[in-house]
């Protein structure tokens, strides 16, 4: 592990709207105030902690400062990031993601303006002890939850985390992220579940790949066509659905996960143990 430091800058916007200011700065700003002020972009960073294990890190914070504007010229653009890091051996790299933003109306009952991610890999890549890797993006930390939509409130400076990984370049790395053992539904503990993450910076295809608990009995086999993007997380809940975390769930009406602790295995066709995640009195001794 080694310490780098991070900074930005958001050197491009797709559109040209007014009084657009601040490019090639860690501060964009654009549109005609309509109460409190400009609409724009905030990056900072810092010093991280490098790792290649697979350890997620604070790449910099997201800043959108969400007020009424107007004279758009269009609701969706995008804004381009650079962001650069300094090692500490004095090797540098830039790597450069691009933020999707709409600029929804400030009317209705969701007037929050939404950005995402196009693509959550930088292109370019640094070689570290002979290995070459890139900046995969997790996505935005808001509510203590890593999230792939920052939903930012109107009238506001609205600020995430965002949380990275150091992948190996071109590779898949599905792996079991975190197990909800004790769920809130009384009795069944329907909404216990276990989050699979990608850590790789190419597609993970996961069909046919089993979620098992240490008892017999208690497995989850992934339809076919289950592909998980870079950065992607999913959720195989006890017995809920759950769309946007991928609509997975064992079917089951009674608790999977012992409370007190347990391993949650994900294999591939082969049997092959890819993820072992054991919690509570099954955890990993430090």
């Amino acid at each position: 592990m080694s310490k780098a430091v991070t900074s930005g800058t958001w050197p491009t916007i797709t559109i040209n709207p007014p009084n657009l200011s601040g490019l090639t700065t860690d501060h964009v700003t654009w549109g005609v105030p309509a109460g409190g002020g400009q609409s724009g972009y905030v990056f900072r960073g810092g010093e991280v902690d490098v790792r290649t294990d697979g350890t997620e890190f604070t790449l910099g914070t997201f800043t959108h400062e969400n007020f009424p504007i107007t004279g758009m010229p269009q609701q969706e653009f995008d804004v381009d990031l650079t962001v650069d890091v300094a090692f500490e051996d004095g090797t540098t790299a830039a790597f450069s993601f691009r933020f999707h933003h709409n600029e929804t109306p400030n009317v209705g009952p969701n007037p929050e303006d939404l950005v995402d991610l196009p693509t959550f890999v930088s292109p370019q890549t640094v070689t570290i002890d002979g290995t070459e890797y890139a900046v995969l993006i997790s996505g935005f930390k808001q509510g203590g939850q890593v999230v792939r939509r920052f939903v930012s409130q109107e009238n506001s400076a609205n600020s995430a985390d965002i949380v990275a990984i150091f992948a190996v370049s071109g590779k898949p790395d599905p792996v079991i992220h975190h197990v909800r053992a004790k769920g809130e539904v009384k009795g069944s503990q329907a909404d216990e579940y276990v989050e699979i993450v990608n850590r790789g910076t190419a597609p993970a295809d996961i069909s046919g790949w089993k979620l098992g608990a240490d008892d017999r009995g208690q497995d989850f086999v992934f339809p076919a066509g289950t592909v998980l993007a870079p950065g992607q997380r999913i959720r195989v809940y006890t017995n809920e659905s759950h769309p946007e975390w991928g609509g997975f769930n064992y079917g089951i009406k009674r608790p999977i996960w012992n409370d007190k602790g347990d391993s949650a295995v994900l294999s591939d066709t082969a049997g092959a143990a890819v993820s072992t995640f054991g919690y509570g009195d099954k955890a990993a001794k430090p």
